[in-house]
């Protein structure tokens, strides 16, 4: 499960955050996930409350923000949007599609004291 994984990472970033920024608690973190990056959000969920247990963010809520997935269309040369990787383009039907967003997946805001 590479969503417990994930969760770490956010665990490190909040504890290298709160070093430097001076907070002690961490209330809500809000998540920006593409719908393209792979990951499971009922797992990264429960990984999230598992992994901060006894840490600066114990109880803290997760908020998720959903990203669609846009590509590229080198038939069309139009931005297009796409629900999953390899999907054709809804607007001529080509395959030549490069994804351009909804793979990311990031931090986008906090609520500490």
């Amino acid at each position: 499960m590479h969503e417990m994984s994930l969760c770490e990472g956010i665990l490190q970033v909040l504890e290298d955050e709160a070093g430097k920024q001076g907070f002690s608690e961490v209330r809500q973190v809000w998540l920006e996930i593409g719908r393209l990056a792979g990951v499971e959000l009922d797992a990264l969920r429960f990984s999230f409350d598992v992994v901060v247990r006894d840490t600066l963010a114990d109880g803290a809520k997760l908020s998720i923000i959903d990203v669609p997935g846009v590509a590229w269309c080198l038939q069309c040369a139009e931005s297009v949007p796409v629900e999953q990787r390899f999907d054709a383009c809804p607007q001529c039907g080509s395959y030549q599609l490069q994804v351009t967003g909804g793979d990311e997946m990031r931090i986008k805001e906090l609520e500490v004291n």
